[in-house]
Protein backbone atom coordinates (compact mmCIF):
# COMPACT_ATOMS: atom_id res chain seq x y z
CA UNK A 1 0.00 0.00 0.00
CA UNK A 2 2.92 2.60 0.83
CA UNK A 3 4.24 2.10 -2.54
CA UNK A 4 1.44 2.69 -4.29
CA UNK A 5 0.87 5.98 -2.39
CA UNK A 6 4.53 7.27 -3.26
CA UNK A 7 3.54 6.57 -6.45
CA UNK A 8 0.81 8.44 -6.55
CA UNK A 9 2.14 11.32 -5.12
CA UNK A 10 4.62 11.69 -7.59
CA UNK A 11 2.58 11.17 -10.32
CA UNK A 12 0.86 14.21 -8.61
CA UNK A 13 3.95 16.06 -8.44
CA UNK A 14 4.50 15.44 -12.48
CA UNK A 15 1.08 16.84 -12.99
CA UNK A 16 1.77 20.10 -10.75
CA UNK A 17 4.75 20.61 -12.48
CA UNK A 18 2.31 20.42 -16.21
CA UNK A 19 0.73 23.07 -14.08
CA UNK A 20 3.54 24.52 -13.20
CA UNK A 21 4.78 24.80 -17.56
CA UNK A 22 0.79 25.40 -18.06
CA UNK A 23 1.03 28.91 -15.79
CA UNK A 24 3.84 30.20 -18.31
CA UNK A 25 1.98 29.50 -21.50
CA UNK A 26 -1.32 30.86 -22.22
CA UNK A 27 -4.35 28.38 -23.37
CA UNK A 28 -2.84 26.19 -20.60
CA UNK A 29 -4.22 25.23 -17.22
CA UNK A 30 -1.62 26.55 -14.70
CA UNK A 31 -2.61 27.49 -11.08
CA UNK A 32 -5.99 25.40 -11.53
CA UNK A 33 -4.57 22.18 -12.66
CA UNK A 34 -1.65 22.54 -9.16
CA UNK A 35 -4.62 22.47 -7.35
CA UNK A 36 -6.38 20.15 -8.36
CA UNK A 37 -4.08 17.93 -8.09
CA UNK A 38 -3.60 19.10 -4.16
CA UNK A 39 -7.26 18.43 -3.98
CA UNK A 40 -6.81 14.62 -5.24
CA UNK A 41 -3.97 14.53 -2.87
CA UNK A 42 -6.05 15.22 -0.27
CA UNK A 43 -8.81 12.51 -1.25
CA UNK A 44 -6.03 9.83 -1.26
CA UNK A 45 -4.92 10.35 2.28
CA UNK A 46 -8.06 10.60 3.54
CA UNK A 47 -7.50 14.28 5.17
CA UNK A 48 -7.95 17.39 4.05
CA UNK A 49 -6.31 18.64 7.25
CA UNK A 50 -3.01 17.30 5.81
CA UNK A 51 -3.21 19.29 2.62
CA UNK A 52 -4.87 23.00 4.29
CA UNK A 53 -1.86 24.76 3.91
CA UNK A 54 -1.09 23.96 0.14
CA UNK A 55 -4.81 24.34 -0.47
CA UNK A 56 -5.18 27.80 0.59
CA UNK A 57 -2.10 28.78 -0.62
CA UNK A 58 -2.68 27.16 -4.26
CA UNK A 59 -6.30 29.17 -4.30
CA UNK A 60 -4.88 32.45 -3.28
CA UNK A 61 -2.44 31.93 -6.12
CA UNK A 62 -4.88 31.23 -8.56
CA UNK A 63 -6.88 34.53 -8.15
CA UNK A 64 -3.30 35.90 -8.31
CA UNK A 65 -3.03 33.96 -11.36
CA UNK A 66 -6.36 35.69 -12.68
CA UNK A 67 -5.77 39.14 -11.45
CA UNK A 68 -1.86 38.90 -12.96
CA UNK A 69 -3.24 37.31 -16.27
CA UNK A 70 -5.45 40.46 -16.50
CA UNK A 71 -3.38 43.44 -15.14
CA UNK A 72 -0.06 42.75 -17.44
CA UNK A 73 -2.04 42.69 -20.37
CA UNK A 74 -3.79 45.85 -19.49
CA UNK A 75 -0.82 47.66 -18.28
CA UNK A 76 1.34 46.70 -20.93
CA UNK A 77 -1.12 48.04 -23.29
CA UNK A 78 -1.77 51.38 -21.63
CA UNK A 79 2.01 51.82 -21.24
CA UNK A 80 2.46 51.01 -25.00
CA UNK A 81 -0.75 53.33 -25.46
CA UNK A 82 -2.62 50.74 -26.41
CA UNK A 83 -6.11 50.63 -27.32
CA UNK A 84 -9.55 47.76 -26.97
CA UNK A 85 -8.58 47.09 -30.32
CA UNK A 86 -5.19 45.95 -29.79
CA UNK A 87 -6.47 43.96 -26.87
CA UNK A 88 -8.96 42.31 -29.14
CA UNK A 89 -6.80 41.46 -31.80
CA UNK A 90 -4.11 40.12 -29.25
CA UNK A 91 -6.97 37.67 -28.08
CA UNK A 92 -7.48 36.69 -31.80
CA UNK A 93 -4.18 36.58 -32.73
CA UNK A 94 -3.70 34.25 -29.65
CA UNK A 95 -6.31 31.57 -30.42
CA UNK A 96 -4.94 31.71 -33.88
CA UNK A 97 -2.10 30.84 -33.26
CA UNK A 98 -2.89 28.35 -30.09
CA UNK A 99 -4.74 26.31 -32.87
CA UNK A 100 -2.13 26.89 -35.55
CA UNK A 101 -3.51 29.15 -38.32
CA UNK A 102 -1.16 31.62 -38.82
CA UNK A 103 -0.17 31.56 -42.38
CA UNK A 104 3.25 33.34 -41.56
CA UNK A 105 3.65 30.33 -38.91
CA UNK A 106 3.86 27.00 -40.61
CA UNK A 107 6.39 25.37 -38.29
CA UNK A 108 6.21 25.66 -34.77
CA UNK A 109 3.29 24.57 -33.92
CA UNK A 110 1.21 26.36 -31.00
CA UNK A 111 4.16 27.48 -28.77
CA UNK A 112 5.17 29.63 -31.40
CA UNK A 113 1.66 30.47 -32.56
CA UNK A 114 1.31 31.57 -28.84
CA UNK A 115 3.89 33.78 -28.64
CA UNK A 116 3.25 35.44 -32.12
CA UNK A 117 0.17 35.30 -32.31
CA UNK A 118 -1.03 37.88 -30.02
CA UNK A 119 1.66 40.26 -31.32
CA UNK A 120 0.66 39.95 -34.72
CA UNK A 121 -2.76 40.01 -33.65
CA UNK A 122 -2.50 43.40 -31.89
CA UNK A 123 -0.67 44.88 -34.29
CA UNK A 124 -3.04 44.15 -36.73
CA UNK A 125 -6.04 45.34 -34.31
CA UNK A 126 -4.02 48.18 -33.63
CA UNK A 127 -3.57 49.29 -37.07
CA UNK A 128 -6.88 49.06 -38.01
CA UNK A 129 -7.96 51.41 -35.12
CA UNK A 130 -5.39 53.97 -35.82
CA UNK A 131 -3.96 53.68 -38.96
CA UNK A 132 -0.45 54.29 -38.31
CA UNK A 133 2.22 51.26 -38.15
CA UNK A 134 4.43 52.52 -35.78
CA UNK A 135 1.69 52.95 -33.29
CA UNK A 136 -0.01 49.25 -33.84
CA UNK A 137 3.77 47.93 -33.01
CA UNK A 138 4.62 49.89 -30.38
CA UNK A 139 1.11 48.67 -28.61
CA UNK A 140 1.83 45.19 -30.02
CA UNK A 141 4.92 44.74 -28.66
CA UNK A 142 3.64 46.12 -25.32
CA UNK A 143 0.97 43.57 -25.02
CA UNK A 144 3.35 41.19 -25.19
CA UNK A 145 5.36 42.00 -23.04
CA UNK A 146 3.16 42.64 -20.58
CA UNK A 147 2.03 39.28 -20.96
CA UNK A 148 5.29 37.50 -20.92
CA UNK A 149 5.88 39.31 -18.07
CA UNK A 150 2.71 38.43 -16.10
CA UNK A 151 3.41 34.62 -17.28
CA UNK A 152 6.45 35.00 -15.88
CA UNK A 153 5.08 35.88 -12.66
CA UNK A 154 2.85 33.29 -12.54
CA UNK A 155 5.31 30.74 -12.98
CA UNK A 156 7.08 31.66 -10.00
CA UNK A 157 4.33 31.85 -7.96
CA UNK A 158 3.20 28.30 -9.01
CA UNK A 159 6.66 26.94 -8.30
CA UNK A 160 6.25 28.06 -4.93
CA UNK A 161 2.24 26.65 -4.56
CA UNK A 162 4.65 23.32 -5.43
CA UNK A 163 7.23 23.84 -3.43
CA UNK A 164 4.96 24.20 -0.18
CA UNK A 165 2.91 21.90 -1.23
CA UNK A 166 5.98 19.29 -1.35
CA UNK A 167 7.90 20.70 1.49
CA UNK A 168 4.15 19.86 3.51
CA UNK A 169 3.23 16.65 1.85
CA UNK A 170 6.63 14.71 1.46
CA UNK A 171 6.79 13.61 5.14
CA UNK A 172 3.17 12.31 5.07
CA UNK A 173 4.53 9.78 2.14
CA UNK A 174 7.44 8.31 3.36
CA UNK A 175 5.91 8.04 7.71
Amino acid sequence: MQISIQIIYWLLVVLMILGIIGSMVPAIPGASLILIAIIIWGFVKGSFAAISVPVIVAGVVLVMSIGIDFLAGYFGAKKAGASKWGQIGAMVGLMLGFFGLLPALPFGGPLLGMLFGPLLGAIVGEFLYQRSLSKAIKAGIGITVGSLVGNLIQGILAIAVVGVFIYTTLPQVFN
